[in-house]
């Protein structure tokens, strides 16, 4: 009995798409198949001829030889995987069809579960301000798991090896049929590994890990701020049965300083200076991170102004340009005075009375403005 053509049987053009294919195997598959159809041998016979001829348009090498041989290309033992107890059976096609929905992707054709990576790390280091800016090495003690030295993180005995599982064949997945469909699931044997430990480790029991405090040498780039990670490859938490580690990532905390308050790359500080620098001008030594500096301070400063000196801020750790110190001055008014300096101060006040627009021309414009606002209040 000759054979009807592939395209025909599952009612599809010869330029079908692989989606049209699995689309038009999919409904006939469901529409034929023999729980549905209940012992219908007539019905059994076309979902094997459905079902052959999906396993050759499905294949790029076999559609190509059938488009250019027809059947004759899988006849005397060719590669044709017709009849329904032939080739893969219906689960598998099937799986092919729904696998993404049921989870079936993870395994591949054939191939086993892939080992899972180690997990990623973070480590909280406290910086000084000034371990900060000028950037240090410094060693760090991490809690984590690693790798086991006596089965070199196999899990197995020394002078043993995993085996392949017996339940799914090295897949990490079984298929289950229900009713129509069949879904796969992780291997509850080896639990999605393809492998089962028969002999294990007496040292990490068949983990292939174990607990350790690791110790490091972090290398602080000069410029890291509160927030910055620096990335340690493989330094992260070893994998399951010598899967790859994962990575470290040391983030910074740059704690309070005493002196500067850091904004980016500028830093601040208030420096006091006396009534008398800040009327009469002067010469002050003012800190920076590289030690003190010469500022001079002009007569008459008012308190709160700002100087900036550049360049004695913070070098960028990305774009290595250097920000500046912002120095904000704040008149101290003495105290502790004696009778013979409250006296001159009195003098001084009272010398200066006569002429206060003069002298205090911030005082006056501020109680003009008071007089103001409530002579307007009056009218």
């Amino acid at each position: 009995m000759s054979k009807r053509d592939y395209y025909e049987v599952l009612g599809v053009s010869k330029d079908a798409s692989e989606r049209d294919i699995k689309k038009a195997y999919k409904r006939l598959a469901m529409k034929y198949h023999p729980d549905r159809t209940q012992g219908d041998k007539s019905k059994e016979e076309q979902f094997k001829e459905v079902k052959e001829a999906y396993e050759i348009l499905n294949d790029d090498q076999k559609r190509a030889a059938y488009d250019q041989y027809g059947h004759a290309a899988f006849e005397q033992g060719g590669h044709g995987g017709g009849g329904f107890g032939g080739g893969q059976d219906f689960g598998d096609a099937f799986g092919d069809i729904f696998g993404d929905i049921f989870g079936g992707g993870g395994r591949g054709r054939g191939g086993q579960s892939r080992q899972r990576r180690g997990s990623d790390l973070r480590y909280n280091l406290d910086l000084s301000l000034e371990e900060a800016v000028k950037g240090k090495t410094l060693e760090i003690k991490v809690p984590t798991f690693v790798s086991c030295e006596p089965c070199d993180g196999s899990g197995a005995k020394k002078g043993t090896s995993a085996k392949t599982c017996s339940t799914c064949h090295g897949h990490g997945q079984v298929q289950m049929r229900q009713g129509l469909f069949a879904v796969q699931q992780t291997c509850p044997t080896c639990s999605g590994k393809g492998k089962v430990i028969t002999d294990p480790c007496t040292s990490c029991r068949g983990n292939g890990r174990v607990e350790k405090n690791k110790t490091l040498s972090v290398k602080i780039p000069p410029g890291v701020d509160t927030g910055d990670r620096i990335r340690l490859s493989g330094e992260g938490e070893a994998g399951e049965h010598g899967a790859p580690a994962g990575d470290l990532y040391v983030q910074a905390n740059v704690r309070e300083h005493k002196i500067f308050v850091r904004d980016e790359n500028h830093l601040y500080c208030e420096v006091p200076i006396s009534f008398t620098t800040a009327a009469l001008g002067g010469e002050i030594e003012v800190p920076t991170l590289e030690g003190k500096v010469k500022l001079k301070i002009p007569k008459e400063t008012q308190t709160g102004k700002m100087f900036r000196l550049r360049g004695k801020g913070v070098k960028s750790v990305r774009s290595h340009s250097t920000g500046d110190l912002m120095c904000k001055v704040v008149i101290e008014t003495p105290v502790s005075l004696s009778g013979d300096q409250a006296d001159l101060l009195r003098q001084l006040e009272e010398k200066m009375g006569k002429s206060t627009s003069k002298h205090s021309p911030r005082e006056t414009g501020f109680f003009d403005g008071v007089k103001k606002f409530f002579d307007d209040l009056k009218s």
